[in-house]
């Protein structure tokens, strides 16, 4: 058994500057002022649409993550439908071999007791052993996964235009969003913050 803690990457991140000048070019079109377009004007622009509150000129750059998390956390990111969603399958991923099954730490783990630390540990070995016995009995991947729980490790690949994660992450950053959700979704405003300093900072100032 092996037990990972929850993290974000970026997949084919575009240069901060192609991202903002994408949005700008297909924005400029509606007061066809293209002839305007500098080498640095695309910030100001991005400012100016974001303040007028003209959105869909956002849907014009597009941001692809992989996030490294438990089963339940997903069941409640793809209910977001303005998204592309590509996500580990448990029907074909055999974990009976090799490394044997990952989970991922809930996010109370580190700071509970040992005995709350132990019962989910117990538990999450007693669930590794059942699935492996099914695969021993003759199961398929896709039947013995029945008993895997929602703290199975999986890996999902997320595209959406950037109008809709903010959608998101102004719901999953929420205090109300469940704490496994607003962690990861924490740990994906790291990676923005790393990849798109200055977009970022704009858009704190308008959402």
């Amino acid at each position: 058994m092996q037990i990972v803690y929850p993290s974000v990457s970026l997949e084919f991140a575009m240069k901060e500057v192609d991202l903002m000048k994408k949005i700008e070019l297909a924005g400029r079109t509606c007061y066809k002022s293209e002839g305007n377009i500098t080498e640095n004007s695309c910030l100001g622009f991005v400012r100016m649409i974001l303040k007028n509150n003209h959105q869909s000129v956002l849907e014009h750059a597009s941001i692809t993550a992989r996030f490294v998390c438990d089963r339940g956390v997903t069941h409640e990111l793809v209910r977001h439908r303005l998204a592309s969603y590509s996500q580990e399958s448990q029907r074909y991923c055999n974990y009976g071999t090799g490394d044997n099954v990952v989970f991922v730490y809930p996010h109370w783990f580190d700071g509970g007791t040992m005995t709350e630390k132990d019962t989910w540990q117990e538990t999450m070995e007693f669930c590794e052993s059942q699935y492996i016995k099914l695969l021993e009995q003759g199961f398929a991947p896709q039947d013995a996964k029945a008993v895997l729980p929602n703290s199975t490790k999986t890996e999902i690949v997320v595209t959406a235009n950037l109008r809709e994660w903010i959608h998101i992450l102004k719901l999953r950053t929420h205090q109300s969003a469940h704490p496994d959700m607003r962690l990861l979704m924490e740990l994906f405003v790291n990676e923005l913050k790393k990849h798109y300093p200055n977009l970022m900072r704009i858009i704190n100032e308008y959402f």
